[in-house]
């Protein structure tokens, strides 16, 4: 009897000891990742505290933390192998957390400004290691950045990269040229020369442009860091890692219309503006454009490009610079197509809104680039707009503003919203009255895309139409029957009514209350007269090599716009 208790005793004991393992293996299954997680937070915590501290204090670099370099990287202070720390934007120099301080002292950046040597050239600025992937040495040709250890060499300003033995041979003598894209890039020496002169009596500076050689057309870029998928932090670095720093801005920070004053102090009519976003990043800095026109600041005016980074992008498209930005291209391969682009006008045109219903009439004046539409497709921007404003951290991704498009497009197919448009408005095209049919919407083009990539006038199948021309000083007028006729005519299984072309176009909203849009910024808007007339032209870049429906045909290449390199 003894035995058997004490048999069960112990295979009690057993039981508790196993159960208690277990639940103790569970505890520590569970909590180990969560304590491990808390500590990997207040370690990131601290090191944003520490970058923050040196980005408050520093005045030579631009420093950015990361959390996991991309390739294998070396502190370019300890020569240690980092997973971890911080890199400049504008020089490249990588660094851990325990060398930035000294980094931030002891290493030297890009000067945006600075005198030349007495023989009017730019020295080499060399960085050691790190060394782009796949680079060659400039003497021997051979591959640079090879072996796993700090080593060789980059010039921050031309990216010539060198071996460490090589070094002492190059050819230039010490003396860089900027590299392939020195027709871009404002040199440090014009700048410091610019402002030696305004101490002094004025000068031309065309003169002075001179040293930076018969083809230099400068670049600024303008950088919009919240459109799209958010690309435009890392665009931001690469573009200040090829060029100058100071002809590289974040509209984030800086508004277009003091940005471009640096084309003041450039020679007219040779400075090229990239803007990095969507189409309304685009009218924006076109409106600060206007604005220096308004100023007297008519002869520094820039021709303007674009790098799409927004959801739409139909300006863009239109202008051959396809339909969305998602990395594909190399920044280089964006610069090379930015020297080789040609000039070309865009209309820009006035869009008159004024209320019905007061004692006085109130006008609202608007720009419109792009198109101006009352309807379906600017319902689901005003129902998309809202839903943006309550909630704009989940807008991040073009692919999800697509798919909140298309539930709005598939909820108003089911809801119809804006039938019997025909009923509350009238349209007149150059004086004339329009019988309408019964529309559901109304659309005003002016370029050759709408609703993120579809050809609205040409349409599809045999019907021949006039093409829709960018510098012609005529609107496109069409309508549709509701969200699903939409749908259709996006995926070419369906052409909207084509109503006419016009140089003014007038409608008139009697009664209700309509959801309007001008380049996607939407509004409701109740009884009142739209009047669009044409305004000005701007001075754009077009890039004729870009490819941007692959079943277009040749009804593409007839709507292409004429090329102009004379101003208005």
């Amino acid at each position: 009897m003894e035995a058997a208790g004490e048999e069960a005793a112990s295979a009690s004991a057993t039981s508790l000891s196993g159960e208690w393992n277990l639940f103790a293996w569970t505890v520590f299954a569970v909590i180990l990742p969560v304590l491990i997680t808390l500590w990997c937070g207040v370690q990131r915590s601290k090191r944003k505290m520490v970058i923050k501290d040196i980005l408050r204090k520093s005045k030579k670099h631009d420093w950015h933390d990361r959390d996991l370099f991309s390739k294998p990287t070396c502190c370019c202070v300890c020569s240690q192998h980092i997973l971890q720390g911080a890199i400049c934007h504008c020089c490249g120099v990588c660094v851990d957390e325990a060398c930035l301080r000294k980094a931030d002292t002891s290493l030297a950046c890009k000067e945006i400004m600075r005198p030349a040597q007495r023989d009017g050239s730019l020295p080499h600025h060399w960085v050691r290691g790190n060394v782009p992937l796949c680079a060659y040495c400039a003497v021997c040709k051979q591959q640079c950045g090879s072996q796993p250890k700090l080593c060789d060499f980059r010039c921050i300003w031309c990216q010539r990269t060198v071996h460490d033995d090589c070094k002492p041979s190059l050819s230039d003598g010490g003396k860089c040229d900027l590299g392939e894209f020195r027709n871009l890039i404002i040199p440090p020496h014009y700048l410091h020369s610019i402002n030696q002169r305004r101490r002094g009596p004025s000068d031309d500076y065309g003169t002075l442009a001179s040293m930076c050689g018969p083809n230099w057309t400068p670049v600024i870029v303008l950088v919009n860091t919240r459109s799209g998928n958010n690309m435009g932090e890392e665009l931001l670095g690469e573009f200040k890692t090829l060029l100058n720093p100071v002809q590289v801005f974040d509209l984030t920070e800086l508004p277009p219309i003091k940005a471009l004053q640096l084309c003041t102090v450039l020679p007219a009519g040779s400075v090229r503006v990239l803007v990095c976003g969507g189409d309304g990043t685009v009218g924006w800095a076109l409106d600060a454009v206007d604005e220096m026109k308004i100023k007297g600041q008519e002869q520094y005016v820039p021709h303007v490009t674009v790098l799409p980074l927004g959801t739409g992008n139909d300006l863009s498209n239109s202008l051959g610079w396809g339909a969305g930005y998602a990395g594909e291209i190399p920044v280089e391969q964006i610069l090379r197509n930015i020297m080789e682009a040609e000039a070309v006008k865009l209309d820009r045109w006035k869009v008159q809104v004024t209320n019905k219903g007061y004692s006085f009439r109130k006008t609202k004046v608007l720009t419109m680039n792009n198109y101006f539409s009352v309807g379906p497709d600017a319902l689901m921007a005003l129902n998309f707009h809202a839903h943006r404003e309550k909630t704009p951290s989940l807008f991040s991704s073009r692919i999800l503003n697509k798919a909140v498009y298309f539930f709005y497009g598939t909820k108003d197919c089911l809801v119809q919203e804006c039938k019997d448009l025909d009923k509350f408005i009238e349209l007149e095209l150059d004086g004339e009255r329009v019988e309408l049919p019964n529309l559901e919407g109304i659309i005003v083009l002016n370029i050759g895309y709408w609703g993120g990539g579809c050809r609205l006038w040409e349409g599809m199948g045999d019907e021949t139409y006039p093409p829709s021309r960018l510098d012609d000083g005529l609107l496109e007028v069409v309508g549709v029957f509701g969200s699903f006729h939409c749908a259709q005519i996006q995926v070419k299984l369906a052409n909207p009514v084509r109503i006419g072309q016009a140089h003014t176009v007038r409608l008139i909203l009697r009664s209700g209350k309509m959801p309007m849009q001008v380049d996607g910024e939407p509004w409701a808007q109740g009884p009142c007269t739209i009047t669009i007339t044409h305004k000005t032209r701007a001075l754009m870049l077009y890039s004729p090599g870009e490819q941007t429906d692959d079943e277009e045909d040749d009804s593409t290449s007839a709507s292409e716009p004429e090329l102009s390199d004379q101003e208005d």
